[in-house]
């Protein structure tokens, strides 16, 4: 069923199928000085809904748009990395949106000391507030605790999913009860989202609070923040709409057609590396999709396994996400995964490591360093390598429990494609989520096993080994 939100004065109806979500009982005002489109999830001018709705609903007010977009010092593991990503994204993102007419305030909060109620702010003076629906981390959270305090309607759009997420009404089990009905409605949902023209252009001036960034500024910006500078900017991943597109476009003219057939050599460069562009919104799924199919269709591709990984896969972790009561808990496996656990957790663990040795890439394990080792430069281990990577540190916890907290706290300290419902949903198949049992072992029972025999035989070790120590 379609999400019809009234607004005042004209009685329009706005709709974006299936995708807006009232978050408060507030009234759209019509005396505010604009709509608020806060910018959580979806770091992008182009192809997002929840800007899309933000424009009709400033249109149907007679108001123009403004976008905001904070960063703060103080979300979980805040590091140089993390900063410098969503930096590299800002100076683009105000460009395409001042050139849409809307305006843009960008607020870089470096210290506990600095204030913190810049939207409510901005929000004081607007009609509505429009912002991202994500299923995880501080996006989640936010929705759950500001529009509450909002004296104005507060309406969050799903713009990360291809197909919406309301419209699977509860958690599916599996890959296979999710993906027919995501292939029932795609025709529907897999079509360009048409740019909506601002009638009325934002003319206000910048507020004092706003941070002015451009490429030569940022290493100075990230380094007066108080955050973890430890941590180092990615060796290999730039932020940003533009260098999203570049990767796009490389994967399209260089990797699509041999991503069936190599997707898991991390060595062959099959994979389109758009992990971390997807996760910090500042590209859609949705665009990426209609891309591939385009490309494949013109050139007489086969797409289907990327975009099996791309809508289903993702989406059945967005689906997790959004139905969980928190989406990373071994709580959550299939009941068959849990008392597996259970029925093993005395087992003897040898080599067993702490989180320390796991996060500098101390074991005794090449390959495993090595996977690790990617992680701590690049931001970003290969998807294949990182079941590898997940499933030692299983076999080497101490317990589950520990193994789980061990592989959350890297991916959301290290990874540009960490704090994701793929995050989650990735961690917890670790241990059962979406897979069935197998044969017995020790420390594993029936949860798939993964070897380093196995990952000899079906992928150049040697030469990714050899790669990372060099990178090291």
């Amino acid at each position: 069923m379609s999400i019809l939100y009234p607004l005042p004065a004209s009685g329009i109806l706005v709709t974006v199928q299936n995708r807006v979500r009232p978050l408060n009982d507030a009234p759209v005002r019509g005396a505010g000085r604009y709509v608020l489109y806060w910018m959580q999830a979806n770091q992008r001018a182009d192809s997002n809904h929840a800007l899309a709705y933000a424009a009709q609903l400033a249109n149907s007010v007679k108001a123009p748009l403004l976008c905001y977009q904070g960063l703060t010092h103080d979300y979980p593991h805040a590091n140089d990395r993390l900063h410098t990503f969503i930096l590299e994204g800002v100076a683009e993102t105000e460009r395409r949106l001042r050139r849409l007419g809307a305006g843009y305030v960008f607020y870089l909060r470096r210290r506990r000391s600095d204030p913190n109620d810049i939207l409510y702010r901005l929000a004081a003076e607007s009609a509505a507030v429009v912002t991202d629906d994500y299923p995880a981390f501080l996006a989640a959270r936010h929705n759950r605790s500001v529009p509450p305090k909002l004296g104005m309607a507060c309406l969050a759009v799903d713009s990360s999913c291809v197909v919406p997420m309301s419209l699977f009404e509860k958690r599916e089990y599996a890959a296979y009860t999710i993906r027919p009905k995501i292939t029932r409605l795609l025709p529907k949902y897999l079509k360009p989202l048409e740019t909506v023209a601002l009638r009325k252009k934002y003319r206000l001036p910048a507020p004092e609070f706003h941070t002015r960034v451009s490429a030569a500024s940022i290493p100075k910006l990230v380094a007066g923040c108080d955050i973890d500078h430890s941590v180092p900017p990615s060796t290999a991943f730039r932020g940003g709409r533009v260098e999203a597109e570049r990767r796009l476009q490389l994967f399209l003219a260089e990797r699509l057609y041999r991503y069936a057939s190599e997707k898991n050599q991390p060595t062959a460069r099959a994979v389109s590396d758009l992990s971390p562009y997807l996760h910090f919104g500042q590209i859609s799924a949705l665009e990426v999709a209609l891309a591939v199919k385009a490309y494949a269709a013109e050139h007489k591709l086969m797409a289907e396994e990327f975009l099996e990984e791309l809508i289903v896969r993702r989406e059945l972790a967005f689906n997790h996400a959004r139905h969980a009561p928190t989406p990373g808990s071994l709580a959550l496996l299939p009941e068959w995964a849990r008392q597996n656990l259970d029925r093993h957790k005395d087992d003897r663990r040898s080599p067993s490591y702490g989180r320390e040795p796991f996060a500098e890439a101390r074991t005794h394990d090449r390959l495993w360093n090595a996977t690790q080792t990617e992680m701590l430069r690049r931001g970003k281990i290969h998807g294949y390598y990182r079941m590898y990577w997940g499933k030692k540190i299983v076999e080497w916890s101490p317990s589950a429990e520990e193994a789980f907290d061990t592989m959350v706290e890297i991916h959301d300290r290290y990874a540009l494609d960490g704090r994701d419902p793929n995050t989650y949903a990735n961690v917890l198949w670790c241990f059962g989520l979406f897979d069935r049992p197998f044969a017995g072992r020790p420390v594993f029972g029936t949860i798939r096993y993964m070897s380093l025999e196995g990952m000899r035989r079906k992928t150049n070790v040697d030469g990714y080994v050899r790669e990372m120590e060099g990178a090291a």
